[in-house]
């Protein structure tokens, strides 16, 4: 039933986008990590989208925990942090069900979550691994051209970025940006001081995302 209401409540909302009806959504999480830490990143990323794909998102980005109900009532949440990440089964549940309904789950790596956010995704899909995206996949191709994959916003290990994904028949339903940053690239340029041309990947690669998930207006 709740896959169902998810399914209902997206078409509602793309079908309204004219009016900016639908938003992106922080995840809050328990653990101890710092879900909070990156305030200005998805509002960046909707103004983007806005701006250079022709959307109308709802600028406003709320924050929802992973427990609540209140997940359905956004098709795409947004997580990040640097810490622990735990999900209860119930949690972990209703992450499944919204994801499984329609919903999009995309991760940043804020240096320091992959440790946990695995086992905290094998709880939600213990059937399924995070699979690394071939450099063809369509969301390095959307408006803007990725040949090589997810742009390095920071350097961290100085491991090359990965992007990884959880495949539910045969929809990608979560993205992962590893050793990548992508939360850091949208935050206000003052923030970590980067350069225009990273903060403006980094915006791009984010727009692919968002242009993947839910078409754009080009």
């Amino acid at each position: 039933m709740r896959a169902l209401l998810l399914s209902l409540a997206l078409l509602t909302g793309l079908c309204a986008t004219a009016q900016g009806t639908y938003q992106l959504a922080v995840l809050k999480y328990n653990g101890g990590g710092d879900w909070y830490a990156n305030p200005t990143a998805v509002p960046n990323l909707v103004k983007f989208c806005n701006g250079q794909l022709g959307m109308n998102i709802n600028p406003e980005v709320p924050n929802v925990d992973v427990g609540s109900p209140d997940i359905f009532n956004y098709p795409w949440l947004d997580v990040t942090g640097h810490g622990n990440i735990t999900f209860s089964p119930q949690e972990a549940q209703n992450l499944r069900n919204y994801l499984i309904g329609g919903g999009f789950l995309h991760v940043s790596d804020n240096y320091g979550i992959d440790q946990f956010i695995r086992p905290a995704l094998k709880l939600v899909f213990p059937e399924l691994d995070l699979v690394e995206l071939p450099f063809a996949h369509p969301i390095y191709h959307q408006k803007y051209d990725f040949p090589r994959g997810l742009p390095k916003i920071h350097e961290h290990d100085g491991k090359p970025a990965q992007g990884f994904g959880l495949i539910w028949e045969g929809r990608l339903v979560c993205f992962y940006d590893y050793e990548c940053d992508l939360g850091d690239g949208w935050e206000d340029p003052e923030v970590h001081n980067d350069p225009p041309e990273l903060h403006r990947k980094a915006l791009q690669m984010g727009a692919n995302m968002v242009q993947y998930v839910f078409g754009g207006a080009e």
